[in-house]
């Protein structure tokens, strides 16, 4: 079955995304800003993360929380939003039978918000103790320093939450400011994806809550953020825990690279799934972590590949180095280099995920609209399993070649540990 997404910009200059899957009864609408984290300063650090909590306090149609949640509790659909460093998310999941009400809610959400000043002074209290909450949990802080390692005091380092100083802060005027700079039609993508067979007149329907007036501004952009790393990097965090927590990666390749499927393919070969050789040689076989896997980001000029795992304190280092032999078996092993066979349960792997991905309506509209918004173009499903078949053992070999170097490596530690230095010596490859 060949599954085509369709394309259109609506007279207000808001691009549209649609994708029939006519054997599902359920549809979703979500709509993406071209704005995130990185797109703030220091003063205002969290305020896309703050928006994305405030659109729900109330709108013009829904003036409370209580309101918004009962038209969505009345039809049985789900409702959520997401922010990252380069984009923010809002979005309805009901039956096709309520598309008509979905649509109304998520105008509401990115049009409509009152944003109240007394409900801000609230919400600005429950993201504090969010920022708290994401402290007391070290996966999630280890990881967050991590990308402070290797991206430094730049917007793409900065915590996408942002700071509890810079969120006491906020005002209703800056939200307003904010919303107005980036929330306009042409730096947004809507995407309408499920039983669209039985959807008449989508467009005007679309159109008829959609209705904002073009905008006349320019598409969102940022600068390119170069790093020009020449040794090893390690960054150590005293907290006292029972369990020692490691990130451990290199840096990569940009969003839309044309290594990006020889890249995925390689982490899934090295700690992507449960077969991974990460997973098998340091959970199955040397029981030193009770997680350990391996994952990839790309933001728009930049990239990482990072291993990320849970060890017995005492077993740290050996956890460590570990994790660095099996980066070195990658590229200079001739016995350690990856096989046919290996590539090919890869190819297989991501051909079931995606098999999988296509039963969900909100898995299907993520993807097609993160596309369009960041990238201007749709892949379709087809494209994307004939562009991983193609990927050789040859393709795999260059990526492991020019990311695993010694100068690359990046190391963010969490646990009760004082001496940096030791940690400092383990990164050679």
């Amino acid at each position: 079955m060949k599954l085509k997404a369709e394309n259109q910009v609506l007279a207000n200059n808001l691009p549209l995304v649609t994708l029939s899957l006519p054997e599902l009864r359920s549809v979703t609408c979500l709509l993406m800003a071209k704005v995130g984290s990185r797109f703030e300063t220091d003063k205002i650090a969290g305020i896309s993360h703050v928006i994305e909590h405030m659109v729900f306090k109330g709108t013009k149609k829904f003036p409370t929380a209580f309101d918004l949640s009962s038209i969505v509790d009345s039809i049985g659909a789900e409702f959520n939003a997401f922010t990252s460093k380069e984009y923010t998310g809002f979005y309805v999941k009901s039956a096709i039978g309520q598309i008509n009400t979905s649509l109304e809610i998520l105008s509401q959400l990115v049009q409509q918000p009152l944003l109240v000043s007394e409900e801000l002074e609230k919400e600005k209290g429950v993201v504090v103790e969010e920022i708290n909450m994401r402290e007391d949990l070290p996966m999630t802080q280890v990881f967050e320093e991590f990308e402070i390692l290797l991206y430094g005091l730049t917007p793409l380092g900065r915590k996408t939450i942002g700071f509890k100083k810079s969120v006491k802060g906020l005002e209703r005027q800056d939200l307003l400011s904010f919303m107005d700079r980036f929330y306009y039609p042409g730096n947004m993508v809507l995407g309408v994806v499920g039983g669209l067979d039985k959807v008449k007149d989508l467009s005007s329907r679309v159109t008829g809550f959609f209705n904002s007036q073009a905008s006349k501004k320019d598409k969102s952009s940022l600068p390119k953020l170069g790093f020009n790393q020449v040794k090893p990097q390690v960054s150590l965090h005293f907290k006292d825990l029972k369990q020692a927590h490691i990130c451990l990666g290199v840096r990569t390749f940009p969003r839309g690279s044309k290594k990006r499927y020889a890249l995925s393919l390689l982490n899934i070969i090295l700690g992507g799934n449960m077969s991974s050789r990460l997973f098998s040689e340091v959970r199955e076989k040397r029981g030193l972590a009770y997680y350990v896997k391996t994952d990839t980001q790309s933001y728009f000029d930049n990239g990482y590949l990072v291993c990320q795992a849970g060890a017995d304190i005492k077993r740290a280092e050996e956890t460590i180095k570990v994790i660095l032999k099996e980066f070195s078996l990658l590229k200079e092993s001739v016995s350690g280099r990856i096989k046919p066979e290996e590539l090919k349960r890869a190819k297989e792997y991501i051909k079931g995920r995606l098999a999988l991905a296509l039963e969900s309506s909100d898995g299907v509209a993520g993807f097609i609209v993160e596309d369009q918004l960041l990238e201007g173009k749709i892949r379709s499903f087809e494209e994307i399993l004939a562009s991983f078949e193609k990927v050789s053992l040859e393709d795999v070999l260059e990526v492991v070649r020019s990311i695993f170097l010694e100068q690359s490596l990046n190391l963010a530690v969490l646990g009760p540990f004082k001496d940096k230095a030791r940690f400092a010596k383990l990164l050679k490859l």
